[in-house]
């Protein structure tokens, strides 16, 4: 098999999926933080809003390079943190699946845009991490498991993304750049349906 007819065949693989996980998931898989470290390791690959973040992540470290990475981290901190002591947004849910689309389309600006980049995704992070702030309850051992299993999975899911997206090249990532634009445009919709 050639090179290039690999690379079409992965497209095709990628896309069916992601219209698969669409078309058969809610729009946000957040409601309590809390289960130990299998649930909070399961979270970012079943919350499908999660999943697209975390590869739109993985996208932006791609482009930019591995530092945007801390920027990440700090607004994942942050809206944690945020969630955690009380803070909410209205309509935090559609909010984090339209973070979704201001990464992609960011993304396909990269070239002007870096310092947009920056601020986007720490937003993006902020306000999906702070969802699971506002859900954080139940013993310490349990949410310290929580915690730590949906970092390390993130983690894990982003580092995937980076150096795959990284191997395959620019092309690719404005792909899944042009699919976060529409997909979380789908999952802001969804709740109409």
């Amino acid at each position: 098999m050639t090179a290039q007819a690999s690379r079409q065949l992965a497209l095709a693989a990628a896309a069916g999926l992601g219209l698969s996980l669409l078309s058969a998931l809610p729009a946000g898989a957040h409601g309590v933080a809390t289960g130990g470290l299998v649930a909070g390791a399961s979270h970012p690959l079943l919350g499908l809003d999660h999943l697209l973040l975390l590869l739109g992540v993985g996208g932006a470290a791609a482009l930019t390079g591995p530092s945007v990475l801390l920027v990440a981290l700090a607004g994942a901190l942050g809206g944690s943190l945020f969630g955690a002591f009380g803070g909410s947004l209205p309509a935090a849910e559609v909010l984090a699946a339209l973070a979704v689309s201001a990464l992609g389309v960011t993304l396909l600006m990269r070239q002007r845009q870096s310092s947009l980049l920056a601020v986007v995704l720490a937003a993006a992070v902020a306000i999906h991490a702070m969802l699971h702030g506002q859900e954080a309850t139940g013993t310490a051992a349990n949410l310290l498991g929580w915690w730590c299993g949906a970092g390390l999975a993130s983690t894990a899911m982003v580092m995937a993304s980076f150096l795959s997206l990284r191997q395959l090249g620019t092309s690719w990532t404005l792909r899944l750049a042009a699919g976060l634009g529409v997909a979380g445009g789908l999952l802001a919709l969804a709740p109409l349906v």
